[in-house]
């Protein structure tokens, strides 16, 4: 039997870090509960900008007149793009893996949450439903809108976050 991690099994406390996350750079007042309400938000599409021979690929997500782009890698990119366009691979890719486990498994992701923003980081939750017990994974964004659009289930963004993007 695998030996028990600190911080493992702990996963209750929304107000505290993820047990990876490194201790000695958290602000003392960081309080991600103060985010405020979580909005229901929408997958625009992933788009691809080239600027001083540089590609970045980011996903940009709306509510209303709000947006949120969110900077991804490339495999989570072709990820959700094909997610979205429900355009199965010629073999699965992690995040149909996934699904697929999950699935076999009895459960399915009931909704994704971005609640976090620290030092221009993103951190996001997917909540996954077996039965009748809810189990809360942490993730990083991209992984849980790749997997959020294979399931096509909710995706929820705190209003603190929507609104400081909206202002830069």
């Amino acid at each position: 039997m695998p030996e028990e991690l600190p911080g493992n099994g702990d996963h209750g406390n929304l107000d505290e870090p993820p047990s990876f996350f490194p201790q000695a750079y958290l602000p003392a007042d960081r309080d991600s509960s103060q985010m405020g309400e979580l909005i229901r938000v929408r997958v625009d599409g992933v788009y691809v900008v080239e600027s001083g021979g540089q590609v970045s690929r980011f996903v940009l997500l709306v509510e209303g007149e709000r947006r949120l782009p969110i900077l991804i890698g490339e495999p989570e990119a072709q990820s959700i793009s094909m997610g979205l366009d429900d355009s199965p691979p010629d073999r699965p890719l992690t995040h149909d893996l996934v699904k697929t486990v999950c699935e076999r498994l009895g459960a399915r992701v009931s909704k994704v949450v971005i609640d976090d923003l620290w030092n221009g980081i993103y951190y996001a939750k997917i909540l996954l439903l077996k039965g009748d017990e809810e189990m809360e994974i942490d993730s990083r964004p991209s992984d849980a809108i790749a997997l959020a659009v294979r399931f096509d289930a909710p995706i929820l963004v705190a209003e603190e976050i929507l609104n400081s993007a909206a202002e830069e």
